[in-house]
């Protein structure tokens, strides 16, 4: 695991997940196995036959080296099959849906992104979660005493 969005798992509930490469320069790759980077706030849009990560934060890993033009939070396309960007595409239509990214990771030589198909969740329901974490975290605490 190179980077993760802890935020996202919080703020929604994940309906379906799938992963997707990603295009990169050489250096921002450099920079994600370095483990630099952060996927808070970023999401997925499909724009016609594509699909692109929208405000993640990936850096230069040497800044110096790099063209002027360099934006860290611009826009970088997936890779997912004809299938995925048809699904993809039908779910972002729908109320209440949104595609978010989960996870950024190395699987051999690639890059790959883990994005999920996510309804956002309530207020009583991030409440919810924050109690059976409490909850888990006592019982825990207690079987190690």
């Amino acid at each position: 695991m190179l980077i993760e969005n802890r935020k996202a798992h919080f703020n929604y509930e994940f309906l379906e997940t799938m992963n997707a490469g990603i295009e990169l320069f050489g250096y921002e790759v450099k920079s994600l196995r370095a483990k630099l980077g952060s996927l808070e706030g970023s999401h997925v849009i499909v724009r016609g036959n594509e699909v692109f990560l929208v405000g993640a934060y990936i850096p230069a890993y040497q800044p110096k080296n790099v063209a002027k033009g360099f934006d860290e939070r611009r826009n970088r396309k997936l890779l997912v099959t004809k299938k995925e960007i048809h699904d993809l595409a039908g779910s972002e239509g729908k109320k209440g849906l949104t595609i978010v990214p989960i996870s950024v990771y190395n699987k051999g030589r690639k890059i790959k992104v883990d994005i999920a198909i996510a309804r956002g969740k309530k207020k009583f329901d991030k409440r919810e979660t924050i109690k059976k974490r409490e909850v888990e975290r006592d019982i825990r605490r207690e079987m190690n005493r």
